[in-house]
């Protein structure tokens, strides 16, 4: 098993997978019919030229890029650690670039490449239930962000009728190609720069619920059951 962990990690290889990884989410998209919903919230946005933070499960990375005007520009705010390099590679054939840090590791430093990410006019997407979990619950990062920068947070999520659940701490969502797909836009939400700790917790919660009430949206209408985050 290591021996094909090293092999994995070599340069080489790690490069075509990564590349092929790609690959396989542009012939999912291309292969499914797709709905979005919600559309109308970033596009106003957009729009207006203001950036705002992207919010999605870790477990949905997967169909994201598509979620985006890919005329707007967003940095990933990705982890450190080596599956956050492989994500970085993935992504970067999408034209999407990153910010490396975490809540663990290199927080201040991503921290402060969020802000001025923010300030150019450049979104940032961001996973509030990652790197480690717990599944689809929100961390105090994301609000703070947005009492900082001065900029909401608008969630987004996704599903597929044909797929598989990965069984990882995510239950993260492989879709499949040839069927149905939606995307789901929840709406904005915006974070007073003077927010007190009450304000962060009821911010933080109403995007966790409004997430989480997307998802199964998406889901519902896919036609699968509900993850819910106290069955794993």
């Amino acid at each position: 098993m290591w021996r094909i962990k090293t092999l994995i990690r070599t340069r080489g290889i790690n490069w075509l997978l990564c590349w092929l990884a790609a690959q396989y989410i542009r012939f999912v998209y291309i292969t499914n019919r797709w709905q979005i919903v919600g559309g109308d919230v970033p596009k106003a946005l957009w729009n207006q030229n203001r950036p705002f933070i992207l919010a999605f499960w870790h477990g949905r990375i997967l169909m994201m890029p598509y979620c985006w005007n890919r005329n707007q520009p967003i940095r990933m705010l990705i982890s450190q650690h080596w599956d956050g390099k492989v994500i970085t590679k993935i992504i970067s054939n999408f034209g999407i670039e990153t910010i490396v840090g975490s809540s663990s590791k290199g927080g201040r430093i991503a921290l402060r490449a969020i802000l001025q990410s923010l300030k150019e006019k450049v979104c940032v997407g961001i996973t509030p239930d990652g790197p480690h979990g717990p599944l689809m619950r929100a961390s105090d990062g994301i609000v703070q962000i947005s009492k900082l920068s001065g900029y909401p947070i608008v969630p987004c999520s996704f599903s597929t009728k044909r797929r598989r659940l990965l069984n990882s701490w995510d239950r993260f969502f492989i879709a499949l190609p040839f069927s149905e797909g939606i995307f789901i836009w929840g709406n904005v939400i915006e974070v007073s720069s003077k927010a007190n700790s009450t304000d962060l917790l009821v911010a933080r919660n109403t995007l966790e619920a409004s997430l989480n009430a997307i998802t199964k949206q998406a889901d519902c209408q896919m036609g699968h059951h509900t993850i819910k985050t106290t069955d794993y």
